[in-house]
């Protein structure tokens, strides 16, 4: 299989979008203050935080309820 290489103005630009206030909106309309805090934000995960909160073996036995 050859491998395809794509440049810049060959790629299909992807639109991001995220929930602001219960409605739906693309990041690309958000005002430079928006963008920044929405590139800065981190995805939560609940195993960081149980883990984190919990002893090993507490978070253990919680996970297997």
């Amino acid at each position: 299989m050859p491998n395809i290489e794509l440049n810049d103005a060959e790629r299909q630009p992807c639109e991001i979008w995220t929930r602001v206030m219960g409605y739906h909106r693309p990041v690309s309309e958000f005002n430079k203050g928006k963008k920044s805090e929405f590139y800065s934000r981190k995805c939560f995960t609940e195993a960081k935080v149980t883990q984190r909160l919990l002893p090993s073996e507490s978070a253990t036995a919680l996970a297997a309820q």
